[in-house]
């Protein structure tokens, strides 16, 4: 055997699957797998069966294509989870609060959740729900709704196929998010805006404004956020908070890729 093809064949075969899929803008045809990664059709259609099982695939029957499933979200979770993303985030966070004078979190993905990551509080700011290790709904906060406006339209789709993968949670100030038409309506209103905000969802009387972290491919890793007492801040200055964030955000995504993400 030659020294650089691989003992494993199949384990090769399947990563090289799972490297496509995360790589792409968005879900692949079975024949477009094959195609690419010059495989038999038939070997394709048995890793991506074994995939799906396991939960790293999930299948778009509508749209005959196959996208990354929750459990490759979740270990893209686990690694942001890991040490180097804290050390890395911690510092820039600090700095973002000392900036803008209020408090700050990042957040990763983690299945239809996300998890909070670093908490940066503001002198005399109060406590927040969205502490470390927290677990919230993406489509309730601002973090949530930023990574999942950066995702492509058929991943939130196979996310939220259904009102029972909404989570109801009470809210003052807003709209329930309770079926994919208002997700989409809520997410369409981000990607206009250019950042995500949450008014009263998570808190009562409490805001955030949130921007997603990309990789290289423009793929959301995590989500940067800054939380505020809604009668503090008024409106007009979101925007600039949303600069500051965004700035950071893109900071900490050339820190962990080595390279900008594209525009």
């Amino acid at each position: 055997m030659n020294a650089s093809q691989p003992k494993a064949p199949a384990a090769d075969q399947t990563l090289r699957i799972l490297g496509l899929l995360a790589g792409s803008r968005g879900p692949l045809a079975a024949s477009m797998i094959a195609s690419r990664l010059e495989l038999p059709r038939s070997t394709v259609y048995q890793l991506l069966a074994a995939l799906q099982h396991h939960g790293f695939v999930m299948h778009l029957p509508e749209e005959k294509r196959y996208g990354l499933g929750i459990a490759a979200v979740e270990l893209s979770s686990a690694y942001a989870r890991q040490e180097p993303l804290a050390r890395l985030g911690r510092p820039l966070l600090r700095a973002l609060v000392d900036r803008v004078r209020l408090s700050c979190h990042l957040a990763v993905p983690h299945g239809r959740d996300v998890l909070y990551v670093i908490e940066e509080r503001a002198p005399g700011s109060p406590h927040l729900v969205t502490d470390v290790d927290v677990r919230l709904p993406m489509p309730v906060t601002a973090s949530g709704r930023a990574v999942l406006a950066a995702l492509p339209k058929a991943q939130v789709r196979a996310l939220f196929p259904d009102r029972g993968a909404f989570v109801q949670r009470g809210s003052e100030g807003e709209e329930p998010i309770d079926r994919y038409s208002r997700l989409r309506a809520v997410l369409d209103e981000t990607r206009t805006r250019g950042y995500a905000i949450e008014r009263g969802s998570v808190t009562a009387g409490l805001a955030s404004i949130g921007v997603p972290v990309l990789d290289h491919r423009g793929w959301p890793v995590a989500a940067l956020a800054t939380t505020f007492p809604q009668r503090d801040v008024p409106e007009e200055r979101l925007p600039g908070l949303a600069a500051e964030a965004r700035r950071t955000a893109e900071l900490l995504s050339t820190r962990i890729h080595g390279r900008a993400a594209p525009a």
